[in-house]
Formats: C-alpha cells, sequence, structure tokens
C-alpha cells in the first residue's frame, strides 16, 4: 500500500502575501507551475522519497481560511518554524507540543486564514 496523499493545496486571496509567508516560515523558495487558469507556486517535491508535494493556489471563486484540512510540514525542530510565523504576518495557535512517541507538533495560521501544522520527531 502507497501513502494515501499525494498532493495538497493551499488556497490564498494574495499570492504575494501567501508565498513571502510561507517562504519566511519555512526557509524555503517557491516555484511557479505552469497553468492556464490557475496561479500556482509549489513547495517542490522529491519523488524518490515518501511524502506528498503540494502548492499555493490562487483560483477566483476559491476562497481561503474555514477550511477544514490540515496539512503539516515536516522539520527537523518545528520550534524553529514556528518562531518565524509571527514575524511573517501570521499568528501561532497552538505552540509546540508532545504528541508522544510521534513527535511534536505547532499548529498556526497563515496570511490568508489557513490553519497548518508543522511536525517535528524532537
Amino acid at each position: 500500500m502507497t501513502n494515501p496523499v499525494c498532493w495538497f493545496e493551499i488556497y490564498v486571496q494574495d499570492m504575494p502575501r501567501a508565498k513571502a509567508f510561507y517562504e519566511a516560515v519555512l526557509d524555503v523558495k517557491l516555484e511557479r507551475l505552469n497553468s492556464p487558469d490557475v496561479e500556482l507556486w509549489t513547495f517542490g517535491m522529491d519523488t524518490t522519497t515518501v511524502g506528498a508535494g503540494g502548492a499555493l493556489v490562487h483560483m477566483p471563486g476559491f476562497p481561503s481560511g474555514g477550511n477544514s484540512t490540515l496539512v503539516y510540514f515536516s522539520c527537523e525542530d518545528c520550534a524553529v518554524e514556528e518562531s518565524r510565523v509571527q514575524k511573517a504576518g501570521g499568528k501561532v495557535q497552538r505552540s509546540k507540543m508532545s504528541i508522544g512517541e510521534y513527535g511534536f507538533i505547532s499548529l498556526a495560521i497563515d496570511t490568508e486564514g489557513n490553519m497548518f501544522g508543522l511536525h517535528s520527531i524532537k
């Protein structure tokens, strides 16, 4: 059996603001995907390892925020990325907390009103 998730999308209203937020918090550079009707910026992915790739998406008629799906970004120590959230314009919803043998998580809200998670083993 393969992992059930193969892709994720985070819908945004203000792409430059959202792109700057995720690049600052995760310390990554997003890359533009060519699509004629939708603006997508991918987080990049390594198809030789586990995990899902994904992108920020701006699509007219599809608002951000208020959704019930939570994306978790893998981190070395989620406290590091959490420490960048407010400076980048977001809000820490729940500071780093233990989830037992599965490591630690932090929950944050981005500049577009979307909640997302950060996960690390240490």
